[in-house]
Order: C-alpha cells, then sequence, then structure tokens
C-alpha cells in the first residue's frame, strides 16, 4: 500500500469517525502531515467516491470537509430514518440516551468512548425524535454538545435530569472524562444504571 493510499483511507476512517464538519488544520495535525497534503488526499478521496458501487460523497465548505451519504441515495436515507421513527426504540438507541441523560452536556466523542462504536446516526435519530439536542461546544469550534430535552422529561414524568435513579453518582462519570481522568476501565468498575431507569 503505498503513502497516498495510506493518507486517503487515514481521511476516510477520521471523517467517518467524526461524523461532523472537520478543519483541514486539525486532519493535518492528527494524521502528522501538512495541511496540503490533506487537501490533495480529500480531492483523491472526493474523486474516488464518485463511482457509482460508492454510498459516500466528501462535502468541502471553506477549511472544513466532511463525509456524508450520496445525495443520490437521500430517499432511501429518508426511508430508514422514518421507519426508525416509527420503530420502538432500540437497546442502543436507550443506551445512547442514559449516556446523554446522566453525563449531558456532553461530546459525541464521549458517548462513542463509553460505548465503544460510531453514535453518529443514532444521535440523529435522537435528534429528530426530539428526545436529544445539541449546541455548538464554546470551548471547542465544530464540536458540538448533547443533551436530552424538555420532551424527554416529561415523558420521564420529572422536571429535571437530577431526579433520575442514582444521578449524582452516574454524573461523576462526567467530571472524570473532562478531567482526563476517566478510562474504560473506571466506566466498568462502576455499575450502570438498571434497565427499568430510563
Amino acid at each position: 500500500m503505498d503513502d497516498d493510499t495510506t493518507l486517503q483511507a487515514k481521511l476516510e476512517a477520521l471523517l467517518f469517525l467524526f461524523g461532523e464538519p472537520v478543519k483541514f488544520s486539525k486532519l493535518a495535525q492528527i494524521i502528522g502531515v501538512k495541511d496540503g497534503e490533506i487537501e490533495n488526499a480529500v480531492n483523491v478521496l472526493s474523486e474516488s467516491l464518485k463511482n457509482a458501487d460508492r454510498g459516500l460523497h466528501i462535502v468541502v465548505l471553506d477549511d472544513r470537509v466532511q463525509i456524508t451519504t450520496k445525495p443520490a441515495l437521500g430517499q432511501l436515507m429518508a426511508k430508514i430514518a422514518e421507519e426508525e421513527l416509527d420503530s420502538e426504540l432500540t437497546s442502543a438507541s436507550i443506551e445512547t440516551l442514559a449516556i446523554v441523560a446522566y453525563l449531558g452536556p456532553c461530546r459525541r466523542s464521549m458517548v462513542e468512548h463509553i460505548r465503544g462504536v460510531n453514535s453518529s446516526f443514532i444521535l440523529r435519530s435522537l435528534l429528530i425524535r426530539g428526545l436529544v439536542e445539541r449546541e455548538l461546544d464554546p470551548k471547542r469550534q465544530n464540536t458540538y454538545l448533547y443533551n436530552v430535552t424538555l420532551d424527554f422529561l416529561r415523558h420521564m414524568g420529572i422536571g429535571a435530569t437530577r431526579e433520575l435513579p442514582e444521578y449524582e453518582k452516574y454524573k461523576e462519570f462526567t467530571k472524570l472524562f473532562i478531567d482526563g481522568g476517566g478510562t474504560m476501565e473506571t466506566v466498568a468498575n462502576i455499575e450502570g444504571p438498571s434497565e427499568t431507569a430510563l
């Protein structure tokens, strides 16, 4: 595998992981290359994704880039979203919602660190359902903070998230991760909220 292919693979993986617009400079810093190399890699990756057998699409706006599904697949994506809304919450959705409820406001990266998988689609679904909301993180550009909505609180029959079962205990997770001391071992050693909590 040559250098160009390796760089494109890393770029594609990072864009998929972030799921949101990312600055060229940030990608360059993470991968360890110059900004110009990232721009060239984005162009090459964008061209390769134009093949009919690829379902992803590169979007560039000023100094930011994002990977999305192709516009031509919009009808299929809308069908999936509609089916998701018409069905009951999956166990993965409940798990994600619980994390946001107990740790919010929190970044998507924190949710994914705890779950161990990409959670962008699930968070998008919860946003559409009106159970989760997001706002720009004042401390980080192009990053969102997720929190539960008033509709979620009404559905739970509570007036605030602090009324959730054992809220204070699980809220401690937030400090651990914000301070950089949180690890998967820490999370595993603390018993999670019961399935009936949410």
